[in-house]
């Protein structure tokens, strides 16, 4: 079941700040309270947001979404994020392709890619890349996260640090102008700190909606990763960026 464009908008706007009331909602979207209710009862269903006292409040910073209910934000953006960054990976180059829902859709944008070696902790890039023979794929091992189809641990990071992989591709949780890149959980920040390391060229790739949000675990400093494929950035976060030696490449 898909969210309308003002559901995926309260969506967004709730994991950014601690709690909004349904009266805030109203003036922000000049529609009925009846219709905001209507809105807030199908995310709670959906166990995207929690209602309390009059309103709604975000995420557990120490919990994300679960990944069914990740796919359901902004996929008209990930997919050009996608298609914006696999236009630049050459046949038979070296991928490592880590957690999150933009990841999978960088993963799908392979389809044409020949001859490529994809590693990956992601089973369900896995299971996308199972339809495409001429990309060899290697999974690593660890502890299996059920409701984010990806495996975690010390095994997983200690698989990934035998190679050096001429591209990591991560996606996260949150980014904070002073902390830098954020996930909600420790294992998963880890999983991130390997890519980044491991790899000759660190690719991030998420949406404009990820700055702000409340992630608890830090993964590294904006200056450890090479280029930041997103949609939108504010001219403040473009200055940051810069000053990071970041390529910032936006979609179309």
């Amino acid at each position: 079941m898909s969210l309308s464009e003002r559901q995926n908008q309260i969506l967004n706007w709730v994991q950014q700040v601690d709690y909004l009331s349904i009266e805030t909602l109203v003036e922000r979207f000049d529609v009925s309270s009846q219709t905001i209710r209507k809105d807030v009862n199908h995310l709670a269903e959906l166990h995207l947001i929690r209602r309390q006292h009059g309103g709604i409040t975000l995420m557990s910073t120490a919990e994300n979404l679960p990944f069914d209910n990740r796919q359901y934000l902004n996929g008209n953006a990930k997919q050009k994020i996608a298609d914006t960054l696999v236009a630049q990976i050459p046949d038979g180059a070296s991928l490592i392709l880590g957690v999150g829902t933009t990841v999978e859709y960088v993963a799908k944008a392979l389809a044409n890619h020949k001859d490529l070696q994809v590693f990956t902790n992601n089973l369900t890039v896995a299971a996308i890349l199972f339809a495409f023979p001429s990309i060899q794929v290697r999974v690593a091992g660890g502890k299996l996260r059920h409701s984010h189809r990806d495996l975690v641990g010390v095994d997983t990071v200690e698989f990934l640090r035998q190679f050096y992989f001429d591209f990591g591709i991560i996606g996260c949780g949150g980014l904070d102008e002073e902390m830098g890149i954020l996930d909600f959980d420790p294992e998963e920040a880890a999983i991130s700190r390997v890519i980044i390391d491991q790899s000759r060229n660190t690719v991030l790739v998420c949406d404009q909606h990820k700055w702000g949000r409340k992630a608890m675990a830090r993964v590294k400093n904006f200056n450890h990763i090479n280029q930041f494929v997103t949609d939108v950035v504010t001219e403040k976060q473009a200055e940051l960026l810069q000053q990071h030696n970041v390529q910032l490449n936006l979609i179309d």
